[in-house]
């Protein structure tokens, strides 16, 4: 019989996390910090601080300019309360106790983490996917979009992506509570956490999301065909025929990026995790986590800045004229 081996854990952590060690089984941030822990926490207080800024513009501009009161807005906004909701919860919960600490020391912060973590962060997912569809209508049935995409819809929409997020972080919670009580790894904690939170938190969304915007692309791509076919062949027609072509791609080709960039990282890790025999480092986990967390940061830039009627109500925003009069009917260039 082998002899068991001891692994002392207060080197581990500091392996794997500059900022943490163990006094008594107990994860504290260490007295004296490294250099690199001070500059780590400083960049995801400023990336925390970015998020929240960046989607309070959002919200604040669709909430008070009457001109943004449209159903496709109404989803931005759910999607930036989620994103917001990240840069306040999520943020300050994943500095304060750090994801590499949660895998080595399991207790009720760690899981309200994970879950307010994973919720959040599907809630933004599934409005990714809800704007979407708003935006496949908009451009391939623009004749039945707005009975299709109205209001109603666009509420029932928001409360399943919420409501499908809220039973997904209880089943994180309920997963770990139970963990608990096996001596192994739990049958029902591996299915939810590596195999029906990643299927309906991100797969699914993703493969939906790819099919509509490969459709909206082709779409667009035929309408802009025909146009240039009416016409005249006029040199002027063609040059913004081939613009819209190319917005169209950049645009289209942004948001999948930064969205797959972001997301698939850490997916494909959690997933094939379970059945890999090689561990995957802590540190690299962890860094794949705070990049799915800096979508939210992203999605404001990519949703809303892209557009010119939010750019211009973020300048009367930031330069404080919604103080000076009332501007909720100003006309948005």
């Amino acid at each position: 019989m082998e002899p068991e081996v001891t692994i002392n854990k207060t080197d581990v952590v500091a392996d794997i996390h500059p900022c943490y060690e163990i006094d008594n089984f107990n994860y504290i941030l260490k007295s004296t910090p490294s250099v690199v822990c001070v500059l780590l926490y400083v960049f995801l207080v400023l990336l925390s601080v970015i998020t929240i800024c960046g989607n309070l513009l959002v919200i604040i501009s669709i909430i008070y300019f009457k001109q943004l009161h449209t159903p496709t807005n109404y989803l931005i906004l759910s999607l930036a309360v989620a994103d917001l909701l990240v840069g306040i919860v999520v943020f300050p919960f994943s500095m304060a106790f750090s994801l590499s600490s949660c895998l080595y020391y399991e207790s009720l912060f760690c899981k309200v983490r994970g879950s307010c973590d994973i919720s959040l962060s599907t809630c933004s997912i599934l409005n990714l996917c809800c704007i979407s569809i708003d935006r496949y209508y908009a451009v391939c049935q623009p004749l039945t979009y707005r009975t299709k995409i109205n209001h109603c819809v666009v509420v029932i929409m928001i409360l399943v992506s919420w409501g499908i997020s809220a039973l997904i972080g209880i089943g994180v919670i309920i997963a770990g509570l139970n963990n608990e009580k096996c001596e192994e790894r739990c049958l029902i904690d591996v299915l939810i956490a590596n195999t029906i939170g990643p299927i309906l938190s991100f797969y699914l969304p993703v493969i939906i999301m790819l099919c509509i915007y490969l459709k909206i692309f082709l779409v667009a791509q035929r309408q802009a065909r025909s146009i240039q076919n009416t016409t005249c062949h006029s040199t002027k027609s063609g040059a913004v025929v081939s613009k819209m072509e190319r917005k169209a791609t950049k645009t289209l080709a942004t948001v999948l990026g930064v969205f797959l960039v972001c997301w698939t990282p850490f997916f494909l890790c959690i997933t094939f995790l379970p059945f890999s025999n090689i561990p995957v480092p802590v540190n690299v986990i962890e860094t794949l986590n705070w990049l799915t967390l800096s979508n939210s940061m992203l999605n404001p830039f990519i949703y809303a800045f892209f557009y010119s009627w939010f750019r211009s109500a973020f300048k009367i925003i930031i330069s404080g004229k919604i103080f000076q009069g009332d501007f909720a009917n100003s006309m948005l260039n």
